[in-house]
């Protein structure tokens, strides 16, 4: 069943030819396709390497800013603002092998005019464990200027229709998590 209100989406300008249409948004989390870790990947202790969780999770907010809001790289491209991460918090949970295919998966946590929170899980395909948490707050940034600017009407429709179908989602454990060092 779809949360998304079509009306909603009406009310707003029309999102420019170069976005997408906005998927069917179902009361779950986004579900990003599948990746494979290559052995080039790995680290010294053979598993995937830190810096690969940060591209994998940075690819897959990717493919939700540009399939799912519309406001990706043909945004940047064609309207000269884009996403910026401002901020990111991982949590590696488990490990990842050469060959072994992964899913994340991305929740809208929190926005406004400027800014979305995203809350993502990197779970392994084969059984479902979790390997990796990342919550990252971006800021929508005027390529020109340089500085932060509002969304356009249409995004800032898509994000609500985003926000309204996760309504009833708990926020997650790990959500705004700080790192600190506990002594015992």
């Amino acid at each position: 069943m779809t949360a998304t209100d079509p009306a909603a989406l009406e009310t707003a300008e029309p999102a420019p030819d170069f976005v997408p249409p906005l998927p069917k948004l179902e009361a779950g989390p986004i579900l990003c396709p599948p990746k494979t870790v290559p052995a080039e990947w790995l680290d010294y202790n053979g598993h995937m390497n830190v810096a690969y969780y940060t591209m994998a999770f940075d690819q897959s907010l990717d493919h939700v800013f540009d399939d799912v809001f519309g406001i990706g790289e043909a945004c940047a491209r064609n309207l000269k603002m884009g996403p910026m991460v401002v901020q990111q918090m991982i949590h590696y949970v488990g490990e990842l092998l050469a060959g072994e295919t992964f899913q994340v998966s991305v929740r809208l946590l929190d926005h406004d005019a400027k800014k979305i929170l995203v809350y993502s899980e990197m779970r392994k395909v084969s059984d479902g464990s979790l390997c990796a948490t990342s919550e990252n707050l971006s800021l929508n940034v005027d390529l020109v200027a340089r500085r932060s600017a509002p969304y356009p009407a249409w995004a800032k429709a898509r994000i609500e229709a985003v926000a309204a179908a996760r309504a009833g989602l708990e926020r997650p454990e790990r959500s705004g998590a700080s790192i600190a060092f506990r002594r015992r």
